[in-house]
């Protein structure tokens, strides 16, 4: 009980404190507001509950494990992860949070009920995926914001390696004002064992994927698409860039055309997750050409899409300069902080 009682009086402090200091730089506008709506994805870094599941290889967070991870650090885990979206929010929280490494259900009904989120009545969209290792993708929503028309949830089956497993793409299109959106979340195939071997496997799911927007495009004339998701790979390699055809510059974009607003942020060093050194930009958040357009009744621009560092989720590089995501184990050693990767989100005009 006074656990629980101080980590409320910790998050309201903290977002007090950022609201007289103006916020974060990378904070944007306000979310939420009368025209204007936050989506934002995050890889929260193993959220697992504390329970042995038979089905799954999830040995690796019972409290006997390496790990020892107990009961109180999954509620210290989940009051972090709540601590972001509330910050990110400003107050409002994202009308769309799409999630990775998810091991099930009961971890996303832990969460939605924290108390910094249990207010805004968020709603799940999740399903068990064949990840050998249990960890799955899934879609919070604000049902006052965000009103589902369509969910599925999109299968991989590598024809090259029939016994590779990996996470379902997310599907949900629904209403966001008076227009439908089409939205994805991903979280491609890791670079174990090199990125250069592994690579078909990013490159497959992302010609899966293509296949899923042509197909919107034939149904729709110019559809809302927002894609988001942890790709293992950085804005400018083959599987973004060739495969799903991302593009990185607005010239010559077609309404139809897939725009990527982050590889200008990468190509000047920046990114979510640290490795060596290098800053990588494997979370991603990209749009159709139709919402660069000003006019539209959905509309973005660039500048409307960061990502999330405020300094509270970093720590010192003792190794390389500068800093990196705080992390809630670095191996077996418990760091209790939040995640090796810092979460991206996007402001939405609703015309």
């Amino acid at each position: 009980m006074k656990h629980s009682v101080y980590s409320m009086l910790l998050i309201l402090c903290i977002m007090f404190a950022a609201s007289c200091a103006g916020g974060d730089k990378s904070t944007g506008s306000v979310s939420n507001t009368n025209d204007i709506v936050r989506v934002m994805f995050y890889n929260v870094e193993n959220l697992f509950d504390t329970l042995d599941d038979p089905h799954i290889n999830d040995n690796e967070f019972l409290p006997e494990s390496s790990k020892h991870w107990t009961k109180y650090r999954y509620w210290n885990k989940l009051e972090h992860i709540a601590k972001v979206i509330m910050n990110l929010g400003q107050w409002h929280t994202p009308a769309l949070i799409g999630l990775a490494e998810i091991e099930n259900k009961s971890v996303l009904d832990d969460l939605v009920h924290q108390y910094a989120l249990r207010n805004f009545d968020y709603r799940i969209i999740h399903r068990e995926s064949p990840d050998h290792r249990g960890i799955d993708v899934a879609l919070l929503y604000r049902k006052d914001i965000f009103k589902p028309v369509d969910i599925k949830f999109i299968p991989i089956h590598f024809p090259f390696d029939e016994e590779m497993k990996t996470r379902d793409i997310l599907y949900a299109s629904g209403k966001l004002g008076t227009d439908t959106i089409h939205v994805f979340v991903n979280h491609w195939p890791s670079r174990y064992g090199g990125s250069i071997a592994s690579r078909p496997k990013r490159d497959y799911v992302a010609s899966v994927l293509r296949k899923q927007i042509d197909s919107l495009d034939r149904i729709y004339k110019t559809p809302n698409i927002l894609i988001m998701g942890d790709f293992n790979d950085d804005p400018e390699d083959h599987s973004i860039s060739a495969v799903l055809q991302a593009a990185h510059d607005t010239l010559g974009l077609s309404n139809q055309s897939l725009f990527n607003p982050m590889y200008n942020m990468h190509s000047k060093g920046e990114g979510t997750l640290k490795y060596h050194g290098y800053w990588n930009l494997f979370d991603q958040i990209i749009v159709s050409g139709i919402m660069l357009k000003k006019s539209n009744s959905l509309s973005t621009k660039p500048a409307m899409v960061h990502i999330f560092n405020a300094p509270w989720l970093m720590e010192a590089d003792t190794k390389y300069p500068g800093k990196f995501p705080l992390r809630t184990y670095a191996g077996s050693q418990y760091l209790g902080g939040f995640s090796d990767h810092l979460p991206v989100y996007i402001d939405i005009n609703v015309n």
